[in-house]
């Protein structure tokens, strides 16, 4: 309702981003090889040398391991219904 303070909205939310892609960042870049490939293998020992690390806490770490699985659902299932074709045509991603 108050004019301008959607843009300073919209800022505020684009550092968070930033910030959080900069801790997914370290957090990926923490990982060896193997961790990368394999999320599975990531036990409390692994996943505490992780966040160690990359400077953030082992819920940070759980909290991105998590999210990637979610995503890694959701992305299966649209590829499953074919759906995934048609977005990513929508997108302009295929032709």
């Amino acid at each position: 309702m108050i004019p301008g303070l959607k843009k300073v909205a919209g800022q505020v939310d684009s550092e968070d981003s930033k910030r959080e892609l900069v801790r997914i960042q370290a957090i990926i870049d923490s990982m060896t090889l193997q961790e990368r490939e394999n999320h599975l293998i990531l036990n409390g020992k692994r996943r505490a040398r992780i966040a160690t690390g990359s400077g953030t806490s082992v819920q940070d770490v759980n909290r991105f391991l998590k999210q990637f699985e979610q995503t890694r659902k959701v992305m299966k299932k649209l590829t499953r219904m074919g759906a995934g074709r048609a977005m990513m045509r929508g997108m302009g991603g295929l032709g």
